[in-house]
């Protein structure tokens, strides 16, 4: 038969909506959470070790994250877009569809990221005082911003495969893609710094390096077994695929490109008021607060090809079930990471940076956003449902609140009357507002759940 890897489809779609959904998540998670704990380890590394050069580094490398958070923005709205949709395809047995979409939404990535980079290397100064680099810094965010720049297309894409991947169920791929490229990060960062004096300019090749690895590394992945092979060939930029993208990438693009505005007013405020100090105290707190999340969206990520498989194989009282199991784990776990960041928060800002203001800044943010992180679980985990079932709209809400509906407002009004404080506060605040928000728009769709599952 010419159809000769019917079987393994099969053996996929079995292990997908009839293995013990708790078990199922575990199984789907571990190999995320640890993608997505090294990829938080090795974003910290560089400002780790930009620690070691000086503030206005260190202050450099936090400007450009609000850069490197739109390229991940569209790596994912790619990723997830295309991710979703081959997923629910692939639960409903279309093969054809499934390959299409995944070769469209790598080939989208790769030209969106050219364009990136060479529209922001030619406007490589203007860019990074757009970002708020000062007199100060501006040298070193130059440095920094141009190589990360170069780097872009692969940086969208391998976000794109690693993505298309977990959505597949192959998540052992997508973490040992990630983990080499954190690895050569992570070998490449002291060497390039210290032991070559490169300095600003080490780190930055350090990561686009390691980027650079992993995409190579999950390309490779994605020819393997019964993965999806993307090929030029099966490109389609149709509307039906371009409409699909949109739909199911919109929140991750909602999301992180929110991210990036809301880290740019974030750094604008505290720079104003603090100075480069107060812009180090809270990319430290960033970054730190990025790698705590890791965990969580790691488990929540291997919830989602569970929800978007099920749910396209009718499947409705698995995704429910799973939504809860997550949302329990997660709690659990952030209270514990968040009592942790109350009692030692200026030790950990210390690691980053031992400097005084550094640290008076840096340790007041993370306890704010320590005091509210468990409601989390239930706002991302939301969140991811509602984009592995297909539910654009309510999904990209959801996305946009956190960063955008709710931070933005209050990052521009807060420090006006409450100065440093308010910057310390705003995101806070914001998290609770948002998780005001993601439970009604979840329990309109958990109540219906259940009652359509075949009989």
């Amino acid at each position: 038969m010419k159809h000769g890897k019917g079987e393994p489809k099969k053996d996929r779609f079995t292990y997908l909506t009839e293995t013990p959904v708790p078990r199922l998540i575990r199984e789907l998670s571990v190999p995320t959470i640890i993608s997505m704990l090294v990829t938080g380890i090795y974003n910290a590394a560089d400002t780790f070790f930009v620690g070691r050069i000086s503030t206005q580094a260190t202050a450099a490398v936090g400007l450009v994250f609000s850069v490197m958070a739109i390229i991940q923005a569209f790596g994912f709205f790619c990723g997830h877009g295309s991710g979703n949709y081959l997923s629910r395809m692939l639960g409903g047995g279309k093969i054809q569809e499934a390959n299409e979409a995944a070769s469209t939404g790598f080939a989208l990535a790769m030209s969106i990221g050219i364009v990136f980079s060479c529209c922001g290397i030619i406007f490589l100064e203007p860019l990074a005082m757009l970002i708020g680099a000062t007199s100060t810094t501006l040298a070193d965010t130059r440095t920094y911003l141009g190589i990360i720049l170069l780097g872009a297309p692969f940086m969208m894409c391998q976000f794109v495969i690693n993505n298309q991947l977990r959505f597949q169920g192959s998540a052992i791929y997508a973490m040992i893609g990630l983990m080499c490229g954190a690895v050569i990060n992570l070998f490449l960062d002291p060497l390039l710094i210290f032991g070559f004096h490169l300095g600003v300019a080490g780190a930055a090749i350090a990561t686009v390096c390691g980027q650079i690895t992993s995409f190579i590394a999950l390309l490779i992945g994605s020819g393997k077994g019964e993965n999806i092979h993307l090929s030029p060939k099966k490109v389609r930029f149709t509307r039906h695929y371009i409409l699909e993208i949109i739909n199911g990438g919109a929140p991750s693009l909602c999301r992180q490109g929110l991210a990036s505005v809301a880290t740019l007013l974030l750094n604008t405020s505290a720079g104003a008021l603090g100075g480069d100090a107060a812009i180090a105290g809270m990319s430290v707190v960033t970054r730190v607060m990025m790698l705590l999340s890791s965990a969580l969206i790691g488990f929540g990520q291997g919830f989602q090809p569970v929800c978007s498989f099920n749910y396209g194989a009718k499947k409705t009282s698995r995704v429910k079930e799973g939504f809860w199991y997550c949302v329990r784990v997660g709690t659990v776990f952030l209270l514990f990471m968040a009592v942790l960041c109350l009692t030692f928060a200026p030790r950990i800002i210390a690691l980053f940076r031992n400097d005084p203001d550094v640290i008076a800044v840096g340790s007041v943010a993370l306890r704010w956003q320590a005091a509210v992180l468990p409601t989390l679980a239930f706002t991302f985990t939301s969140n991811m449902m509602l984009q592995a079932m297909g539910k654009g709209v309510k999904a990209s809400i959801c996305s946009a609140a956190r960063s955008g509906i709710f931070f933005i407002p209050l990052i521009l009004s807060l420090p006006r009357f409450f100065g440093l404080a308010g910057v310390e506060a705003a995101q806070s605040i914001a998290d609770l507002l948002s998780l005001g928000l993601a439970i009604p728009f979840a329990w309109s769709e958990l109540r219906h759940m259940g009652s359509d599952e075949p009989k």
